[in-house]
């Protein structure tokens, strides 16, 4: 039986895993999202990572700024969403809309040229964006300068459940050079603890991530506009990918200069 247009959009909020996301017109989530629901990716990570009211946010990369406006929602917050592609203003008409202009800033920004004081923010967050610049092995060294000592960093991004050598067969149709920058887990840890300046409290795969990820798809229409992709990621049904949530902690190292300025 075909779903309905208006049961289809139910798809993007109607999910147990994610009951705060429900609370969320599914017309708004489908209109400005820009890969597969970040407000599921951002409660996913509120599973796992402590926010409070008195914390100061950066959420960078944060898109049409729907995760930006549901930190500030649901945990009341204040929140910099930080994105470049994406005008500021455009992102503040949103936060207006949404009622909490008192507590979320939008800003445009590089990812290696953040308008921020050193130690600023109790907690940064990367929600789908985090891979495309902090595979780079100096990238922490950069990140963690605007967390305070103690302060939280956390991403949740497309993975792979094991780090691969070679294309998967199945996923031939799908691979593109970008999927190379999805990483497990345990190399998120490992990438993040070497360094010395975090020390990771959580990393694993978001549990059942393809199949949020699938109905995602499903619920925006997506898979109608990109069929291959989307069969791609039925067919491979959580073998190799899905999305890795990890945290870690700022410890009390003494910084040095940035690597960019």
């Amino acid at each position: 039986m075909s779903i309905e247009p208006d049961g289809a959009l139910r798809q993007l909020v109607d999910n147990p895993a994610f009951p705060r996301s429900a609370e969320y017109d599914p017309r708004w989530v489908r209109d400005n999202m820009m890969g597969p629901n970040v407000l599921w990716l951002a409660e996913s990570l509120s599973q796992v990572l402590e926010l409070r009211p008195e914390h100061r946010i950066l959420d960078l990369g944060c898109g049409r700024g729907l995760s930006s406006i549901f930190l500030a929602k649901e945990f009341g917050a204040q929140v910099w969403a930080a994105d470049l592609w994406v005008k500021p203003w455009e992102n503040w008409k949103r936060v207006l809309e949404a009622g909490v202009g008192d507590r979320v800033f939008p800003i445009r920004a590089e990812a290696h040229q953040l308008p921020f004081a050193t130690e600023f923010f109790d907690v940064i967050v990367s929600l789908d964006a985090y891979h495309y610049f902090g595979t780079d092995a100096e990238y922490i060294g950069y990140i963690t300068r605007f967390l305070k000592p103690g302060g939280r960093l956390g991403i949740v991004v497309p993975a792979t459940t094991t780090d691969l050598e070679e294309t998967p067969p199945h996923l031939a149709a799908l691979w593109g050079w970008e999927f190379w920058t999805f990483r497990s887990p345990d190399w998120w840890r490992s990438h993040w603890a070497r360094s010395g300046l975090v020390d990771v409290e959580h990393a694993d795969l978001m549990r059942d991530g393809w199949q949020h990820w699938v109905q995602s798809d499903r619920g925006s229409g997506y898979d109608v506009q990109a069929p291959e992709r989307a069969a791609a990621v039925v067919e491979d049904g959580g073998r190799t990918l899905g999305f890795s949530r990890v945290v870690a902690r700022r410890t009390d190292i003494e910084l040095g200069a940035p690597m960019w300025t």
